[in-house]
């Protein structure tokens, strides 16, 4: 596994979601916002919000909450304007770098994305320069627990996914838009426990990471990216080498 998802799954094991739960909230309610502004309150209507509404309970984001969220945003009780584009640059290593924005002020956006970027070995590029090397992708992530790695590509494969990557006890499905709701659907069926289900930017190739140096500056521009509140989410086409990442742990 390489990119945004690899990263994901090292958070996880140090817990920085559980110590950032706050932000992450904050990030899911403009998501669940924009979603309702959009298309509606009803989620069975509006397929993006039903995608953020399942991220909230994924990300152990209480009822109460995500309700409050879409009616504040259905009630319009709030007339923030958010506008979504991206940043694109290139990080430590040439590693191609696209940041999802969400923001409701460009000029500030801007000045801190190119902040980040100087101050952490990258560079800010001109709209265009890397997202060419990205598709956009749904992408699972199901949990094994001792299910059979075969079984589980059978049946992903049958119902509509391209590609299926196995990090030790998670599996990371892509598939194209459409078929993200019905590959999804078809894992519940079957019994897997879907921890994760969304619209990505999948790197088409990826550049190895081989110096832990190197590695460990990446990862700080990445994280550095995630921590600004206008970022909604990260994608980066690195592929770094497990004895790196073991280290990177330590």
């Amino acid at each position: 596994m390489s990119g945004h998802s690899k990263w994901a799954t090292i958070k996880r094991k140090k817990g920085k979601i559980d110590d950032e739960r706050g932000k992450i909230f904050t990030k899911i309610s403009k998501e669940i916002a924009v979603a309702v502004k959009q298309g509606g309150p009803d989620a069975d209507g509006n397929f993006r919000l039903k995608l953020a509404i399942q991220k909230a309970k994924s990300n152990n984001m209480p009822a109460d909450n995500i309700n409050r969220c879409i009616q504040k945003a259905a009630g319009n009780t709030e007339n923030t304007a958010y506008e979504e584009f991206f940043y694109e640059g290139y990080g430590p290593g040439g590693v191609a770098v696209l940041a999802a924005i969400m923001t409701d002020n460009r000029n500030r956006t801007a000045s801190e994305i190119r902040y980040i970027f100087s101050r952490n070995n990258g560079n800010l590029g001109e709209t265009g320069c890397v997202s060419w090397m990205f598709e956009r992708k749904g992408q699972i992530v199901a949990e094994l627990k001792g299910k059979d790695e075969d079984d589980l590509m059978l049946l992903a494969l049958e119902a509509g996914a391209e590609d299926i990557e196995i990090e030790e006890e998670l599996a990371s499905i892509f598939t194209d838009t459409e078929s993200l709701e019905p590959v999804r659907a078809a894992l519940l069926v079957a019994g897997y426990t879907v921890s994760g289900a969304e619209i990505v930017m999948k790197p088409a190739n990826t550049v190895a990471i081989g110096d832990v140096d190197m590695a460990r500056k990446l990862i700080k521009l990445l994280d550095a990216l995630e921590d600004n509140d206008d970022v909604q989410q990260v994608y980066a086409n690195y592929d770094i080498d497990e004895d790196i990442l073991a280290k990177l742990e330590d």
